[in-house]
């Protein structure tokens, strides 16, 4: 098995081209549980209403991986090790730890989104043994690294695009076509800051681990544009698939939808090939972080962190508009820090050495995010940002050159 560069910098030899970013990107934001948070947002707004979240929310969520992706490319550092140029060597264990803990969470909700449906097709199948199995298998690929990553993305983004607008397509052509989707009132509308920050939200904690993914990429330019293409086009596509089943069917579970449409055999092989290699970034990205902080082979945490997101799988999957919420609160400061430090704080010194082992402006800042995000009104992804930003421009200083 090659290196899965977990305390080093990706070497050129390993670095890829567009084609093979865009289709990782993409597996990573050909998310079922976009598909969820999109059903909400579509029985919860107008569609014109909907389409002006979802394009804003995407917007926000681009721009931000996009400025990751290009630090990564350039550096060849994953998250983990680019938070310790920001937080120091200690002070990283603060959001590696965030980081690492939300990831299995989501690998968890994958698990039962899963194997729930599943469970309707099968119904004499215990449920506990289609999530057992369903954890295995996705462990057992996330254990082979970026290649089966690769692999996996390649055969799932194009069958998720393909059911995606067939289902959307039944939906139009049995209920009246686009008129009929743009003349719908909700019957609770949601408000439009609450619905750009589900957006955001839904994906803000892989955006924050963008870099340990495009850190692969041969040039900057190749890594923000596979991945604000994989953010607008990508994202936006499984919300606009949920938004329309849902306002149709008048549930929030895609799969019922897809149930209600005839469709649920053949939805079960695509979603789960779709879930599969998301599941397989988050659980990638999360055991990265940890063996990070461990100083371990990453492999040994895979294995850990799927044994442990698939038995909690069910109480995730139970609470995921929550674990949206708090992911709001916590993870858009992490990445906001990392952008400034590579741009602002050591924009003349890039490799620039700082041996303090916590770097207490990035650990407030995060803090001023937080509280920006909990208690400020408005759209909580985008408080954070801008309170984290404005609160790391003011305490940090530029660390030292390494000559000096």
């Amino acid at each position: 098995m090659h290196s899965e560069y977990e305390f080093s910098s990706v070497a050129p030899a390993d670095r890829r081209g567009f084609g093979a970013l865009l289709v990782i990107m993409l597996g990573f934001t050909f998310f079922s549980a976009s598909m969820w948070a999109g059903a909400t947002l579509g029985n919860g707004l107008p569609a014109s209403t909907f389409l002006l979240a979802v394009l804003a929310g995407n917007l926000l969520l681009g721009t931000y991986t996009g400025l990751l992706a290009h630090i990564a490319a350039q550096t060849g550092l994953s998250t983990h090790l680019l938070a310790r140029r920001a937080f120091g060597q200690t002070g990283a264990i603060l959001p590696s730890m965030l980081l690492g803990v939300t990831q299995v969470g989501w690998f968890g909700v994958g698990v039962a989104m899963f194997a729930l449906p599943v469970a309707q097709l099968f119904p004499a199948v215990p449920r506990i043994a289609l999530i057992a199995v369903s954890g295995a298998c996705m462990t057992g690929t996330a254990y082979y690294g970026i290649k089966s990553l690769t692999v996996l993305s390649v055969i799932a983004v194009p069958a998720i695009a393909i059911l995606g607008t067939t289902s959307m397509a039944k939906a139009f052509q049995d209920f009246g076509g686009i008129a009929a989707w743009f003349a719908m009132e909700p019957a609770n509308a949601l408000p439009l800051t609450a619905a750009i920050g589900m957006c955001v939200g839904s994906f803000i904690s892989g955006g924050t681990l963008t870099p340990d993914f495009t850190r692969y990429a041969r040039t900057p330019r190749i890594a923000v544009s596979s991945t604000v293409i994989a953010f607008l086009l990508g994202n936006s596509l499984m919300f606009l698939f949920g938004a329309v089943a849902s306002a149709f069917y008048q549930t929030n579970d895609i799969s019922e939808a897809l149930m209600k449409q005839g469709m649920i055999g053949i939805a079960v092989l695509v979603l789960g090939l779709n879930i599969w290699t998301t599941n397989d970034n988050a659980l990638y990205a999360a055991s990265l972080g940890f063996a990070t902080l461990a100083n371990r082979p990453k492999r040994q945490f895979v294995l850990i962190n799927g044994f442990l997101g698939t038995v909690f799988a069910t109480a995730a999957y139970n609470h995921f508009v929550p674990w949206l919420n708090l992911l709001n609160l916590m993870l858009p400061s992490i990445g906001a820090i990392l952008i400034l430090d590579h741009f602002v704080i050591r924009r003349r010194a890039p490799d620039a050495i700082d041996a303090r082992p916590v770097h207490w402006a990035a650990i407030a800042a995060w803090a001023c995010g937080f509280c920006a995000a909990k208690f400020l009104p408005g759209i909580a992804p985008l408080n954070t940002l801008l309170a984290a930003s404005a609160a790391y421009l003011l305490l940090a200083r530029r660390p030292r050159s390494a000559a000096g």
